[in-house]
C-alpha cells in the first residue's frame, strides 16, 4: 500500500488533476497503473517516470545524459537496495547515502529529481526511527533529508520528521 500512497502524493506534486487508477499485484504488492488507452504500467518506477512525463516535468528525470543515468541509478538503489531492506543492511544504506551527499545538495547533484523524492519516501520510515546521536552522525543525510521534506508538495501523506538544527548555538539562542 506504501507505493500507492506515494504514487497519489507524487500525483498532487506534480499538480496532475485527475488521479489514476491502480491496483497491486504479487506478495510484494507492486503497484499497477491502469490506463484507458494503453497497456497497464506495472512498477512503482516505471509508473513515477510515467507520471512525471505526463505533467511535463521532463526536469525532475535529469537534463543531461549522464544527469539522467544517475537520476535512473538512485532510482534503481531504492528499488534493489532499500525496498524491504533487512535491519542489519540500515546501517549500511545510511553510511552509502552519506558519504555520496557529502558534497551535494541533491542525489543528482544540485536538482532536486524524482529520485529524492522516491529515495525520501522509501527512507523515512528510518529516519523516523533514527536517534538523535544517529542523525548527528549521518547529518549529510539528515540534511538533504530535511531538505527534500521542505520541498514544495513532497510530504503529502508523511509526518514531519525533526531533524538537528545547527548545533553552533546552545538552545537558549534560537
Amino acid at each position: 500500500m506504501m507505493a500507492l500512497r506515494e504514487l497519489s502524493s507524487l500525483e498532487k506534486s506534480l499538480g496532475l488533476k485527475k488521479p489514476n487508477k491502480y491496483s497491486t499485484q504479487g506478495d510484494k504488492k507492486v503497484p499497477v497503473l491502469h490506463s484507458n488507452n494503453g497497456p497497464a504500467l506495472v512498477g512503482l518506477v516505471t509508473i513515477a517516470t510515467h507520471l512525471v512525463q505526463e505533467a511535463k516535468r521532463p526536469e525532475l528525470l535529469g537534463g543531461s545524459a549522464e544527469h539522467k543515468a544517475v537520476v535512473q541509478q538512485w532510482l534503481e538503489y531504492r528499488l534493489t537496495k532499500v525496498d524491504g531492506c533487512h535491519k542489519d543492511n540500515i546501517k549500511t544504506i545510511l553510511k552509502d547515502l552519506n558519504s555520496y551527499l557529502e558534497d551535494k545538495v541533491y542525489l543528482a547533484g544540485n536538482e532536486f529529481t524524482l529520485a529524492d523524492t522516491l529515495m525520501y519516501y522509501g527512507i523515512h520510515h528510518i529516519i523516523v526511527d533514527l536517534a538523535i546521536q544517529e542523525k548527528e552522525k549521518h547529518m549529510n543525510v539528515t540534511r538533504w533529508f530535511d531538505h527534500v521534506q521542505h520541498h514544495t508538495g513532497v510530504r503529502h501523506h508523511l509526518p514531519p520528521v525533526l531533524v538537528l538544527r545547527n548545533r553552533v548555538y546552545t538552545s537558549g539562542h534560537h
